[in-house]
């Protein structure tokens, strides 16, 4: 490492004050993801890598390997009193982290995580989990969120209709998550997004990879590495002390309630990707929105957001689609049918984007959905969302008649009731 190399780092860790650097390296592809790491340790001779091998978790085994340039300087099989991924992480990856703080100050780590473990998992241990008594944000920074995707395979995987107990990688008895959910929710969480190597099909499919995640994540970094030599200073200046992670940032279905991007509106075709983002006001008729459902997701390799059904109008409903799955489920309610008195316990961000949004008829009750595909029609695609609102008649006729539609959806999305001393007197 040059001279410079190392004064430029000692600078961007006074600026940060004398916690070390965390950054936390996600990816499905663990050869691209380790490529990355060994590319980063060897730019600094002071940092520690630490990795977690899940293969035996399900029998309450881990396996943690920490090392630097140099070489291994820890190499330890710990046995957990129940073998998942949340013990592992509480029991075994955040102590490590806070232990390395203390008997190695002043040395930055990279945190490579297991490829079927979700980064918000890490984030949400975090925010949550304490260390003897204190947070681990106390002892270290979270710099950064970087995922690495295998040019390689990446579509394969988005595509993918398998799930991780298919394919013998799950990490718990009960761990029933697609492959393609993994993939989507390590991309999106990501602040920075590595795309390593190339595409199979040349250099057009590897330039179309690096559009669809840009649509699928506008709103992170994305760094290429596609030549076969790696410049190991320029990647360690892209990685390293960005300050790109936000803690305060939702998770990616509840980013459009909180104001936040949920997608991009890109439909003239970019090496064939396009990206529709279709938003209403008035609710869907759940029959009409039921039927159409296979139609709307043939094409699409990721769709997200959020709706409202007439019949259940109380409850924001999310929508959560990746490798030909789709899963619809409760984000709680709406603002205007929640209590006045339970807005306080609504994020602050949440109260100002339903404020700057607020219809008086509808509230803050609106669709906001982003569809992600390669050759999508937006246009049709715009059309059958359309034609599955409530029209001016079926609008006419109010909430009362709208209860009683005949709804597929009945039961699927429960609300936590509410106290009732609370509700007393509030109007429907």
């Amino acid at each position: 490492m040059s001279t410079s190399s190392v004064a430029s780092a000692g600078h961007a860790a006074s600026q940060r004050g004398s916690r070390p650097s965390l950054t936390v390296l996600s990816g499905f592809w663990p050869a691209a993801t380790y490529a990355v790491a060994r590319t980063l340790l060897a730019t600094d001779p002071g940092l520690l890598l630490v990795r977690h091998d899940l293969a035996d978790v399900r029998n309450g085994t881990v396996h943690r390997v920490v090392r630097d340039r140099d070489g291994v300087l820890e190499d330890e099989r710990i046995s957990l009193a129940h073998g998942c991924v949340s013990c592992t992480l509480r029991e075994d990856v955040l102590p490590t982290l806070a232990r390395l703080v203390g008997t190695r100050p002043g040395r930055d780590l990279v945190l490579m995580l297991p490829e079927v473990v979700e980064p918000e998992a890490v984030a949400a241990a975090c925010a949550h989990c304490l260390i003897d008594g204190v947070p681990i944000t106390d002892l270290l920074h979270v710099d950064s969120y970087v995922t690495v995707v295998d040019a390689e395979h990446l579509l394969d995987g988005l595509a993918s209709t398998d799930d991780l107990k298919t394919l013998s990688i799950h990490a718990a008895d009960n761990d029933d998550r697609a492959l393609a959910d993994v993939i989507v929710r390590q991309i999106e969480y990501a602040d920075t997004l590595v795309l390593w190597g190339h595409s199979a099909e040349g250099a057009y499919d590897t330039d179309r990879l690096a559009v669809l995640l840009n649509r699928i994540t506008p709103w992170a970094a994305q760094v290429r590495v596609d030549d076969d030599l790696v410049d190991a200073n320029l990647l360690t200046r892209q990685l390293r002390d960005t300050h790109r992670y936000r803690p305060e940032t939702p998770g990616v279905l509840a980013r459009g309630l909180e104001g936040h991007l949920v997608g991009v509106h890109e439909p003239q075709p970019d090496c064939g990707i396009v990206s529709a983002v279709f938003r209403a006001r008035r609710p869907f008729h759940p029959q009409r929105l039921h039927d159409v459902l296979e139609e709307l997701t043939a094409e699409v390799i990721r769709s997200r957001g959020h709706l409202w059904l007439a019949s259940q109008p109380e409850t924001v409903v999310a929508w959560d689609f990746a490798g030909g799955g789709l899963a619809l489920g409760s984000l709680g309610r709406w603002l205007a049918a929640l209590p006045d008195r339970y807005w306080d316990e609504v994020s602050d961000h949440r109260r100002l984007a339903a404020a700057m949004d607020w219809d008086p008829y509808y509230g803050d009750r609106h669709q906001h959905l982003v569809f992600i595909g390669l050759d999508l029609d937006p246009t049709g695609l715009h059309g059958t969302l359309t034609r599955c609102l409530l029209t001016d008649a079926e609008l006419a006729d109010g909430e009362q008649a709208w209860r009683d539609y005949r709804d597929p959806f009945t039961d699927c999305f429960p609300l936590p009731a509410l106290d009732d001393e609370a509700t007393r007197g509030e109007p429907e």
